[in-house]
């Protein structure tokens, strides 16, 4: 996943396998609340949870917290809206289930055209 490019200002994130909520915050510029909330408003937001029920963040999550953050912040989206946008960028990345369901779906259309041409 490509960062939105309004995120240039954010810093670097380092090389490292797992991140704090804390060290997600500053990468983020996004207080841990924040981080908390949208845990539950974004599924593709899923840290893994050790012991204490301390958070450990991912490079992956850190940036979709990122686009989150340009989806909110620079792009004047609701949470609701950029929810919808984050799914549906989700499923554009399936193309091909997508185009084999289109291509199933003209072959019946076809064959209910063909029924009703013979009657």
């Amino acid at each position: 996943m490509l960062e939105p490019s309004h995120n240039d200002e954010l810093p670097v994130i380092p090389g490292k396998r797992y991140f704090t909520i804390g060290e997600v915050s500053e990468l983020c510029a996004v207080k841990p609340h924040v981080l908390r909330y949208w845990e539950q408003e974004f599924p593709q937001l899923k840290p893994v949870k050790r012991r204490g029920n301390r958070r450990y963040y991912q490079r992956q999550d850190v940036l979709t917290i990122r686009q989150i953050r340009s989806l909110l912040y620079d792009q004047g989206f609701t949470i609701g809206g950029a929810r919808l946008q984050m799914s549906s960028e989700t499923h554009q990345s399936e193309p091909g289930q997508l185009n084999q369901l289109v291509a199933r779906m003209i072959d019946d259309l076809e064959h209910l055209l063909n029924l009703l041409k013979i009657k």
